[in-house]
């Protein structure tokens, strides 16, 4: 405990920080001294007094409010829309610390194209037994219409947003890839705009890497993988409407590229080829981002109950007519089982050693690693392979036996519909919380945007969406679990 003992200073911002040596804190190393890169930020923090930092907290609140910044959550009885919780205070990466991430998530990305490009026609990796037939054939995101289908250069993954948590030895490690259609860069870009509202002259002298180009790096990319040799190719974001959770991210997106927000009633197929309504007539699509679910996507071929897609798309798509960015069946890639042979994949298409760990993970459908969850579920993580944002998951230290029970009664009935993992000590990072600064948990997702096979062809803009488990002693960051975030300083060389 950093503790205080005169008048003067039980008004420091740190009095109630609480430093244990369980986890790695971001600011703070073992001796209580803040590490290099934050001590600028702490020096400036031992500067203000706790009222001016709420009041720069309520500037920046009133800024997400104003734009209308705000997230979905489902199930709610109260009301489902909320303004995104923001914590005032950054995440800092040094420059060696962020070399390590790209080269890490380069390496990913890359082998995980292979990955989907090989089950989907020649399936080496099946019939070589590093990754099992069953694990790939019972994944419900496995789509057999890919089968031999081929996406443009190669690429079926185009925009990556992968999990990192950084471990009590200072190491990231991966946390789970999000490969259909990951959510959360809007909030980065916005947090980034209003730290400089805030903070504008700490933020000015740090040294911090730019993140605003990352709209037009997405829109490159995306133009990079359009079908036909147009000067000028067509793209657009394909939404499900005002009522999805993550409206507002598509909505902001759009403008951030300059491209049109489109719904399915939007679109329509013609002899296989995409075209969208405009007052002016039809106009021809060439790429279309999609933020729509493989399910939802075309009624002929995947739920014909769905209202939201394209009737006749997965047809153009197949003729080369159209891209979709993520590809249709990328879903089997980011399975939760299915991530703990990504070392293996990278071995084997690359030929290179992993430079990013996972985390230690147990498949349910193996009879060993199953008994022993099962007799350990008050020790750890329990996830559903095919669920997000929190859901599907039992924390074992802090779940009651009522839910444990319900849980064994649910693996058992389906082993391979779940993972268990380590209850991880997760890094803390500094948070203003209740007029003072606190440690709260705190993971990173990076986004990564992919146009070919090389490590030039991937991108990955300098920072991310840092995510907090606001509530004291969670290890759950997510918004919809009572999570927040805050802006992510890389720095420079």
């Amino acid at each position: 405990m950093i503790a205080n003992t005169t008048a003067q200073e039980r008004q420091d911002p740190f009095r109630l920080y609480d430093l244990e040596s369980r986890y790695y804190d971001e600011m703070f190393m073992p001796e209580q001294v803040p590490r290099s890169a934050y001590r600028r930020l702490y020096q400036q923090l031992q500067q203000l007094p706790a009222e001016e930092l709420a009041r720069r907290q309520q500037a920046a609140d009133l800024t997400f409010l104003h734009q209308g910044i705000t997230f979905t959550v489902y199930g709610n009885d109260a009301g489902t829309e909320r303004i995104f919780p923001y914590d005032l205070l950054p995440r800092i990466i040094t420059a060696d610390e962020w070399h390590t991430i790209e080269r890490g998530l380069t390496q990913r990305i890359l082998a995980l194209n292979l990955f989907l490009d090989d089950i989907y026609h020649d399936g080496r990796i099946l019939k070589d037994g590093v990754v099992p037939h069953d694990l790939i054939y019972s994944c419900r995101h496995y789509r057999r219409e890919m089968r031999s289908v081929s996406a443009p250069k190669n690429v079926y993954v185009s925009i990556v947003g992968t999990d990192l948590v950084r471990l009590p030895n200072g190491q990231f490690a991966v946390l789970e890839d999000n490969l259909r259609v990951p959510s959360g860069v809007s909030y980065m870009l916005a947090n980034r705009r209003v730290m400089k509202r805030v903070f504008p002259g700490l933020f000015g002298g740090y040294g911090v890497r730019s993140i605003d180009h990352y709209g037009q790096v997405l829109l490159s990319t995306l133009r990079s993988l359009a079908p036909r040799r147009a000067e000028d190719p067509t793209v657009v974001l394909l939404t499900p409407g005002v009522f999805n959770s993550a409206y507002f991210e598509h909505t902001f997106l759009a403008r951030q590229m300059g491209i049109e927000l489109v719904e399915g009633r939007d679109l329509i197929v013609h002899d296989a080829v995409v075209y969208m309504r405009t007052t002016a007539g039809l106009r021809r699509v060439d790429v279309i981002y999609r933020r729509i679910d493989d399910d939802f996507i075309d009624p002929l071929t995947f739920r014909p109950d769905s209202i939201l897609g394209v009737p006749g798309i997965f047809n153009a798509y197949r003729a080369g007519n159209v891209v979709l960015a993520n590809a249709i069946g990328t879903g089997v890639a980011d399975d939760k089982a299915i991530y703990a042979y990504v070392p293996a994949i990278i071995r084997y298409y690359l030929n290179e050693e992993v430079i990013l760990d996972n985390v230690e993970t147990y498949l349910l459908d193996d009879e060993t690693q199953r008994d022993h969850v099962l007799a350990s579920l008050d020790k750890l993580v329990v996830k559903a392979v095919g669920e997000s944002g929190g859901y599907g998951m039992l924390i074992g230290p802090h779940s009651t036996a009522a839910e444990r029970e319900a849980f064994r009664g649910q693996i058992l009935a389906n082993p391979r519909n779940y993972i268990a993992q380590p209850t991880l000590d997760l890094s803390r990072a500094p948070c203003f919380v209740d007029g003072t600064v606190e440690a709260r948990h705190v993971d990173l997702r990076p986004y990564v945007l992919c146009s070919g096979n090389t490590p030039a062809d991937v991108t990955i803009v300098p920072g991310g969406l840092t995510r907090v488990a606001l509530r004291r002693g969670s290890l759950v960051v997510n918004s919809s679990q009572g999570g927040g975030s805050k802006d992510t300083w890389v720095l420079e060389d």
